[in-house]
């Protein structure tokens, strides 16, 4: 079928087509404090948000015990809020523009990526309702015994599939084995060998497939539907895997206070969210939108060989090809061509926008991370870095920063870029990123200043 792009601004066509970086403004954002959002039919408000997290307090028990990670901080799996003044100089964003924040989601215990939230919660949810169903507990019971043989007997019964690039996989496969369910993760070709033997290692079966990511999930979509006993998380459109992300904005929001970090008319928060298939950085956008209402911006962060949330929301149902893009990006948890329309629907009213990053500014930035702030990070989980710059120095970003009224307060901005995934990447991929980096940086890289290196908590 031929998608007619005929709708897209000739020069935006012209931009996207040439893979290079752009922002895109979404002209459709709603500036009112209530905004309804209603995803595939139904309407999911902050009760839903809510309800997630609580998914996460009554596992907390179970997870003390089946991770060891996890146990100083009883069955949390959350990530910290760092302050970034070292970074914010590496990327030239003035103070009269706002304060550099990281949510370091790039450490989330368990499975290293912000996927430990959406992949995690989705299990959690399939296994509870097996676990109610056959009375194994009760929602105020000890989900603690979910640890143990009966239910472990009762999980071996059926499987738990999904189609990712890596990270996904990662969290579903861990944490589906972790409780005893038969694991299968169908990869795609652009996903990274560490991250298949990783998996591997963990008992799980690792499906390869030739293709991109579509194809992948496709696949794996054909095989769940024809077994009784397979769950397939649906990362194109899983409602609870975007609950489960969601409900990182109520940590965040803790954080945030504890940081004395204000989020209102006169302190505007811009979210910067790396991007693939859309379910994670839309879950965290539509929960920020409940807490903060209008005062939040969410921008997503894309490669420009890969920017499918962009094309997305410019024309229905296209993909990365109908643009004349390859999806071929460094960035693998990012190689996606279609967005999830769920994703879509549900940000419609209330993205900000989207930004696309070359996969060399991913690299440059990765070598800024560590060099400043001594953080270690995947390619694809530095593509909110170069969001900052693009909003207050593009005309672009000036536009709309003038549009909503932004200007006399960015002083009082908070920026904060969301890191994704690298708790896990071996020492030598990472070094090979990190020298693809310094090369990039060149002599420049002696003007980062450099701090004592720190690793997330």
């Amino acid at each position: 079928m031929t998608i007619d792009l005929s709708s897209v601004p000739p020069h935006l066509l012209a931009e996207l087509r040439a893979a290079r970086p752009v922002l895109w403004a979404n002209p459709h954002r709603s500036a009112q404090a209530g905004v309804q959002t209603v995803v595939d039919g139904r309407a999911i408000s902050l009760a839903d948000v809510r309800g997630a997290q609580a998914r996460f307090d009554r596992f907390r028990p179970l997870l003390a015990r089946l991770f060891p990670e996890l146990r100083d901080d009883g069955g949390r799996i959350e990530s910290p809020l760092l302050a970034a003044p070292h970074m914010q100089r590496a990327l030239g964003l003035a103070p009269a523009h706002g304060t550099l924040w990281i949510k370091a989601d790039h450490g989330l215990p368990v499975a290293g990526s912000i996927k430990a939230r959406g992949g995690i919660h989705e299990v959690l949810e399939f296994a509870e309702s097996l676990a109610l169903e056959h009375g194994l507990v009760t929602r105020d019971g000890d989900y603690g015994v979910l640890a143990d043989a009966p239910a472990r007997a009762l999980f071996g019964r059926y499987q738990v599939a999904v189609g990712s690039t890596g990270n996904l996989g990662l969290s579903i496969g861990v944490m589906a084995s972790a409780l005893g369910f038969r694991a299968a993760v169908h990869m795609s070709a652009d996903a990274k060998a560490w991250k298949k033997a990783r998996l591997r290692a963990r008992g799980v079966a690792v499906i390869e497939h030739a293709g991109d990511y579509a194809a992948a999930v496709a696949a794996g979509r054909r095989e769940a539907e024809a077994d009784p006993t397979c769950h397939f998380v649906d990362d194109e459109r899983s409602m609870s895997l975007m609950l489960g992300y969601s409900a990182a904005a109520l940590h965040l929001r803790d954080q945030f206070e504890a940081a004395a970090v204000r989020v209102d008319a006169t302190h505007p928060l811009f979210v910067y969210l790396p991007c693939g298939v859309g379910g994670a950085p839309a879950g965290i956008a539509f929960g920020l939108r409940q807490l903060y209402g209008p005062h939040v911006h969410a921008f997503f962060a894309e490669p420009t060989q890969s920017p499918c949330f962009l094309v997305e929301m410019l024309v229905h149902g296209a993909s990365v090809y109908d643009f004349g893009l390859t999806n071929r990006t460094e960035a693998d948890g990012l190689a996606v061509p279609q967005a999830s329309e769920l994703a879509a629907e549900a940000m419609a009213p209330l993205l900000a926008g989207v930004c696309t990053v070359a996969d060399d500014t991913l690299f440059l930035d990765l070598h800024r991370l560590r060099e400043s702030e001594g953080l270690r990070i995947e390619p694809s989980a530095a593509a909110g870095f170069s969001g900052p710059q693009m909003l207050t120095q593009s005309d672009a970003g000036r536009t709309y920063l003038r549009r909503h009224g932004l200007d006399a307060v960015m002083a009082q901005a908070t920026h904060l870029v969301w890191t994704t995934g690298g708790l896990f990447v071996p020492p030598e991929e990472y070094a090979r990123f990190a020298e693809r980096g310094a090369t990039l940086a060149g002599p420049a890289r002696d003007a980062v200043p450099a701090v004592c290196r720190r690793e997330p908590g």
